[in-house]
């Protein structure tokens, strides 16, 4: 079969691999009919070593699953799954409390040993505590859909849940990537009144309207933090999603952030220390956030996904097959895409 590959940085190909076959008795084999490119895969494009081997990449699929193991019992040949962004068992004390991206026996998908889901197929681990079926029949228009929830809609969810939205909620999303804009479509989701979006392109910030952004602010650094707190009435929101992982991000979040409020940040950080000192002490503050455990929130999210009341689909704004996503990977690290979906 043929699957994405990665072997330094801007070095992405499409080759031949060997077929998935079932390992464990845990395991099942899936055909993957969407994939996707994620930000955060632009990371290792753009600074990975040179290897003389490529690695497998990709970790949001929505497939259909084609064998199971022995010890297989939520999911059968036919059925049409989502696989979240990481593979769990379900079983131990961190999964059953929630938080599967913590869990004691999973892991990563392209990890040594284990598929990339950009590929024609993927063997999946732990399949029970891993894959959510999807009740059927499904309308193929619901497909780019269906695949935010293994990553950007959860995500997105995940940072609109720590930051403890609400009904009435004012809240201020910084980001307008796909993540971003997931995060204004959860917080409105969530009844979230004000949601100021901070971005700078307009085709999407345009889409953060429609999905719930009552304001959007396209300055950044100190002119951005006071353009926020005059639309807040002067303090800032209680309630600030950090959507980026950049530093100057994370500053900008701790200057619009209320007193008392919550700052939740699930871009992946690209710094390792943060300013929380004597400042953010004294204003009883809440840094919150992280990666999503996506498996826990695919059940809650489907429903209003398969009834068409929220379409992050919508995210997608260049769909490709999968021999061209090395130029995928090209348009959204040069901001010609916002996020590119693959059809194997």
């Amino acid at each position: 079969m043929r699957a994405t590959l990665i072997y330094g940085a801007e070095d992405i190909r499409v080759e031949e691999v060997p077929d998935p076959v079932l390992r464990e008795t845990t395991d099942a084999l899936v055909r993957v009919v969407r994939a996707c490119v994620c930000g955060s895969d632009l990371w290792p494009y753009k600074s990975r070593d040179a290897t003389e081997h490529g690695d497998r990449i990709g970790h949001e699929f929505v497939g259909v699953v084609e064998e199971v193991g022995s010890e297989v019992g939520t999911v059968r040949p036919g059925d049409l799954v989502i696989a979240p962004f990481l593979w769990s068992d379900g079983t131990c004390d961190r999964c059953r409390a929630g938080w599967q991206s913590s869990c004691r026996h999973g892991g990563g998908w392209g990890a040594p040993g284990v598929d990339g889901g950009q590929g024609e197929a993927v063997r999946v681990p732990q399949a029970d505590g891993t894959l959510v079926k999807v009740p059927g029949p499904v309308d193929e228009a619901l497909l780019p859909s269906l695949l935010t929830l293994s990553d950007v809609f959860s995500t997105g969810h995940h940072a609109a849940v720590r930051a403890r939205v609400e009904k009435g909620s004012a809240v201020v999303v910084i980001g307008d990537g796909a993540v971003g804009l997931c995060a204004v479509l959860a917080a409105k989701r969530l009844g979230a009144e004000q949601v100021v979006l901070l971005g700078r392109h307009t085709e999407r910030t345009d889409l953060g309207r429609e999905f719930g952004a009552t304001d959007v602010v396209a300055e950044r650094g100190e002119e951005a933090v006071a353009a926020v707190r005059k639309l807040t009435g002067g303090d800032g929101a209680a309630h600030v999603l950090e959507c980026v992982g950049m530093e100057d991000a994370f500053d900008t979040a701790l200057g619009v952030v209320s007193p008392g409020g919550v700052v939740s940040r699930v871009g992946v950080p690209q710094y390792e220390r943060v300013p929380f000192g004597g400042k953010t002490f004294m204003a009883n503050l809440t840094l919150t956030g992280g990666v999503a455990p996506a498996r826990a929130y695919i059940p809650e999210l489907l429903p209003d996904v398969l009834e068409g009341r929220v379409q992050p689909g919508r995210v997608f704004d260049r769909t490709v097959p999968l021999d061209e996503v090395p130029g995928a990977y090209r348009a959204m690290n040069e901001r010609k895409a916002l996020k590119v979906m693959i059809r194997p």
